[in-house]
């Protein structure tokens, strides 16, 4: 019996070492972890199960038959982060350079397949140089199936990828279908065709950090929701978000103890908007004084940043945000901010998250790039997926809500459930001065009467009063009491029940 288990105690060795001592040496040497190490670092110590340790690939090509690695290039399994389970593949460099073949596709469907059994979220490791060219269309068939999965499992339980290496070609597609995906800097990057495929059709010289590295994701393509500075931070990050998902779509979000008083209040809120109503100000001061502990997990903070976008705690729960930011410009909502909010308002509504929403629009950024890149149909997805959520929906409007964006922002139109005003907020078809050039056409010659026609319109219509006449705001609140106010909206809102018409699925306007 002793060399039996020895024997297994040799080959389970020999399945941890990868693609040998002298690959995890080079590994590190590129400031990376491996694939293990990532796992170790992901999941609480000792909780890690493995499945398919002894597997290895099947190819008899090109010398093939001579190598082959225990756990053919990924491993998988599942565990606990902060004692909730989730299951994870982590993709390993060191062997065939973590290259997906036939198995490998096989290993990442089985614990896909389990994931959706069982109701627990799936984070995927990607560094990996893309299809096994040896196993031909057999790899491309085990992308396949793994697209597949991505896409039965989208909406039913989370799915994170964190893309710590390369990520080319095909390969691209499996994260670009999951909820998130984050990126380590200055050592992962994804791209469809690589800088020596594009010289060659286009005659572009083009690095792979320009072409597919985190700065770009996150600023330029809003292809990644954040990239963290090494692999250690970018494990303990996805960690924090994992405490704050549902582990399904039929479970509600975690609730976990807080030491926040929710009818705290916040007398400096009162004066958190200026006198003069061009100037900007900051949207997370407010964000940050409403939550719990003031803490804000922001989604894709690099990209639109006209609008912010993120997760936050009140009385413990978790809660989706969406906030106008003033500071960039003006707050105005164009065709990235739509894209970027919609997509959360989304992610929201299908696992049961509450949403928060503060408003200060002056509407949507005009210009012929907006116009020609289609901003019609691009503000219509974020209008149609707050429409759509049948989630708690609770709307401040702090400042200025003027025109369509009024509508689109969570109003009470869209079934928004509690709306609420600053007593300095606008709600209008837009502002005072382009009102009343229109309405006093006539007396646009004559500057004194435009300046009392002006006034005028502000006095009647630039507070939120005419709105509340109508019942499209609920309450005109006190700035400074508006985490105790928002906090009683969610929570009377907890058995809150609506379903939408039956359909196969909607066609929002992609």
């Amino acid at each position: 019996m002793k060399d039996i288990l020895q024997v297994l105690e040799d080959r389970r060795a020999e399945a941890r070492l990868g693609g040998g001592q002298k690959r995890i040496e080079a590994q590190h040497g590129k400031g990376k972890l491996t694939a293990r190490e990532r796992i170790e670092l992901l999941l609480d110590e000792d909780s890690f199960e493995e499945f398919d340790m002894f597997v290895a690939h099947r190819c008899t090509d090109f010398g093939m038959e001579k190598q082959r690695p225990y756990g053919d290039g990924v491993i998988t399994g599942w565990g606990t982060v902060n004692g909730r389970q989730v299951y994870v593949f982590s993709q390993d460099f060191t062997v065939f350079g973590g290259s997906l073949s036939e198995t490998h596709a096989q290993k990442i469907c089985k614990i896909m397949d389990m994931a959706m059994q069982n109701g627990a979220p799936v984070i995927g490791i990607n560094d990996s140089g893309g299809a096994r060219i040896q196993e031909g269309v057999a790899s491309l068939a085990g992308y396949a199936e793994v697209f597949q999965r991505n896409i039965m499992a989208s909406g039913v339980v989370p799915q994170i990828s964190v893309i710590m290496g390369p990520c080319a070609g095909g390969a691209v597609y499996s994260p670009a279908m999951t909820d998130f995906i984050f990126m380590v800097k200055d050592s992962s990057y994804m791209f469809v065709t690589g800088p020596d495929v594009v010289k060659t059709v286009t005659n572009e010289v083009v690095t792979a950090e320009e072409l597919g590295g985190a700065s770009t994701h996150t600023k330029k393509s809003s292809v990644a929701d954040g990239a963290f500075e090494n692999d250690v931070e970018a494990m303990a990050e996805v960690r924090r978000l994992i405490d704050l998902l549902p582990l399904n779509n039929r479970e509600k979000p975690p609730v976990r103890p807080f030491f926040d008083e929710p009818g705290r209040v916040e007398p400096s809120l009162d004066t958190l908007i200026p006198e003069n109503a061009n100037s900007p100000y900051d949207m997370k001061e407010l964000i940050l004084k409403v939550a719990d502990e003031a803490d804000f997990y922001e989604i894709q903070e690099d990209f639109a940043k006209n609008i912010i976008t993120g997760f936050i705690r009140l009385e413990g729960q978790t809660v989706g945000v969406v906030a106008n930011q003033p500071m960039v410009l003006a707050g105005c909502l164009d065709i990235d901010s739509s894209r970027k909010a919609a997509r959360f308002v989304r992610f929201c509504d299908a696992f049961e998250i509450p949403i928060l929403t503060f408003v200060d629009v002056p509407g949507f950024l005009p210009g012929t790039g907006q116009e020609y890149g289609g901003v019609i149909k691009h503000g219509a997805k974020l209008l149609f997926a707050y429409g759509e959520a049948t989630v708690p929906k609770v709307t401040v409007i702090t400042r200025k809500a003027y025109g369509g964006a009024y509508d689109v922002m969570a109003s009470k139109h869209l079934r928004g459930d509690f709306n609420y005003a600053w007593p300095t907020a606008e709600i209008a078809v837009m502002g005072a001065k382009g009102a009343t050039e229109i309405i006093h056409r006539a007396d646009l010659g004559d500057a004194e009467k435009i300046a009392g026609h002006t006034k005028d319109y502000e006095d009647r219509f630039a507070n939120p009063f005419v709105a509340a006449e109508r019942g499209f705001i609920d309450e005109v609140i006190q700035p400074r009491s508006t985490r105790k106010r928002v906090s009683r909206a969610f929570a009377s809102l907890r058995g809150k029940k609506l379903t939408n018409p039956w359909k196969k699925h909607d066609n929002i306007p992609l």
